[in-house]
């Protein structure tokens, strides 16, 4: 069955409605019996590919040049971060993250070095996932992209629409960007790294991956924190990729 089948289906079935609360309070996972053979996919493909790959760049990489690669990508990200400010009526956040960008592209040497932060001006990430969510849009039942990883039908369709505006998705010549596009994989994978562990020692990855993404994506869009053991994953994770592009020697 094509991915954009099971899409269409999630989406008919779901409306505006969550399929996250069951009667008593469980996440519901109807598509679970198609979840855990991708998600087991995506670990076998992690594990003997792109955890190798990005341990390997970790280790070899001088910090310099790794904190100059995740500046370089996060700043070009952040004409998607505006785009969806303004759909989500922050245009104070659409103003900073602009000048934030602009000071980066220029005194930043294309991004490479993070000048806005010292202008006050830090990362204020978004997606338009998360602009449907505040528009109202549901989540619907939890989905296991193949490559892409945990998501639902509306952070699936917010994914392709951030990617359509990606300046990185969008540069011209194609060899460069192939090459742009396999360095972010591997610099994304390298910043976590060190959530490596929660999850293998987990009882059930398939589980504590789940929970921790519907957590993480309630936070982003209501600002509501879940009530258990994952209460601080959000801010862990934030603040694991803010020491990592903070840059330093």
């Amino acid at each position: 069955m094509s991915f954009a089948l099971i899409l269409s289906l999630a989406m008919a079935g779901s409306g505006c409605a969550s399929y996250r609360a069951g009667p008593e309070g469980e996440t519901l996972d109807p598509l679970e019996p198609i979840n855990r053979p991708i998600y087991v996919f995506n670990d076998w493909l992690d594990r003997w590919l792109l955890r190798p790959v990005a341990k390997g760049y970790d280790t070899v990489a001088p910090k310099p040049v790794k904190y100059a690669v995740t500046n370089f990508f996060s700043n070009w990200a952040t004409p998607v971060y505006v785009v969806n400010h303004v759909l989500q009526g922050s245009v104070g956040a659409a103003a900073r993250q602009t000048a934030r960008f602009a000071i980066n592209t220029t005194l930043g040497l294309g991004g490479i070095i993070d000048a806005a932060q010292d202008a006050n001006l830090p990362r204020e990430d978004t997606g338009f996932g998360i602009t449907l969510g505040k528009w109202g849009a549901g989540d619907g039942p939890y989905m296991m992209l193949p490559l892409f990883g945990p998501s639902n039908p509306r952070d699936a369709v917010g994914l392709f629409a951030d990617r359509a505006i990606d300046p990185i998705n969008n540069y011209k010549n194609a060899s460069r960007r192939d090459k742009l596009r396999i360095l972010r994989i591997i610099d994304r994978r390298r910043q976590l790294l060190s959530a490596d562990k929660a999850v293998r020692e987990a009882a059930d990855p398939y589980i504590f991956v789940r929970e921790a993404y519907l957590q993480m994506r309630r936070y982003r869009i209501t600002g509501q924190q879940a009530e258990d053991d994952l209460d601080d994953f959000e801010a862990e994770f934030e603040q694991m990729l803010e020491e990592e592009s903070a840059g330093g020697t």
